[in-house]
């Protein structure tokens, strides 16, 4: 029998899984899931949250199956025609098994927990046992994050000052180009998505707490706590090596690689990238020479220069 906090948690997030989009975006979405084996395509981004159509769109295809290579997702580029525009899609493809289990904490991952305690949309599914399971999974990530934000954040504190610690954390441990300040504008954009979140997180997890007014203080034994930080240490200390392959795997994946990391390089960090014709061909080889631009940049920022 279900108890009454997790079903709680899974009416709230099939409530958000069902957000309105431009009905090209779902068009999109069924149209990379043929020929997929795919269970169901889940969008997310700031392109959820806008209802824009410009930049990139972000798309995660969860396909049937088991079978699962040694560094996933498989990530891909797309380009589909719409009226006058062109419509672009990051496509992140990994087994619907293996993203509950990330989703759950289960895996060496600091990646799908993460990111989907933040706004999704799911925009294609074959089945209602594929949306259930979907929705199984987000919850598991909902309660994996609100674990670590309390085993990381303050004795007492907002669930801002919770989420905040998290994202803080994460981004330090993956190889990511987020400027500084980057889960301040998470929890802004997002505040609808997090109002009430984290004590319904907590209640499905068997977190006690106790609350006034904005203020939570986690009833968080010792040593659960001191299991859930030797948990988080052992991904902290694999999240950048994982990162940084699966950004080389992804350079070599697709078509237009090259130019899609220039883009959201500039985009995350304001600093342009130059796509010559040595970095499109070899963009494993130009790596370094980007990353050590992005590092003065980064530098001179700080620097005030």
């Amino acid at each position: 029998m279900t108890d009454p906090a997790s079903e709680n948690l899974t009416r709230r997030l099939a409530h958000q899984i069902d957000a309105a989009v431009d009905p090209a975006v779902a068009e999109f979405a069924r149209a990379l899931a043929e020929g997929a084996d795919a269970r169901a395509v889940v969008f997310y981004g700031s392109n959820l949250r806008t209802g824009s159509l410009d930049g990139v769109l972000d798309f995660y295809i969860l396909r049937a199956g088991t079978d699962e290579p040694a560094i996933w997702p498989i990530v891909s580029y797309h380009e589909r025609g719409h009226e006058d525009t062109m419509l672009r899609a990051k496509v992140a493809t990994m087994t619907l098994a293996t993203f509950r289990k990330a989703a759950a904490g289960e895996l060496k991952d600091t990646t799908i927990w993460a990111r989907f305690v933040q706004p999704c949309a799911l925009v294609w599914q074959n089945d209602e046992r594929a949306r259930g399971k979907v929705i199984d999974a987000l919850g598991s990530a909902a309660r994996t994050a609100a674990r670590l934000a309390v085993g990381l954040g303050p004795n007492s504190g907002t669930a801002a000052d919770y989420w905040r610690a998290l994202f803080q954390a994460t981004y330090k441990a993956e190889f990511r180009v987020e400027r500084a300040g980057r889960e301040n504008d998470i929890l802004s954009v997002n505040a609808a998505h997090f109002d009430g979140l984290l004590p319904l997180a907590l209640e499905a997890d068997g977190i006690a707490f106790a609350q006034d007014g904005d203020q939570i203080r986690p009833a968080l034994p010792e040593q659960r706590r001191r299991d859930i930080l030797n948990w988080w240490k052992v991904r902290q200390r694999l999240g950048k090596p994982l990162n940084f392959i699966r950004l080389l795997k992804a350079s070599t994946t697709f078509d237009g690689a090259t130019r899609y990391a220039a883009w959201k390089v500039e985009r995350h960090t304001g600093m342009p990238v130059e796509v010559t014709p040595f970095r499109e061909k070899h963009p494993i080889l130009a790596a370094p020479g980007v990353l050590l631009s992005l590092w003065r940049h980064k530098r001179s920022q700080r620097n005030g220069s």
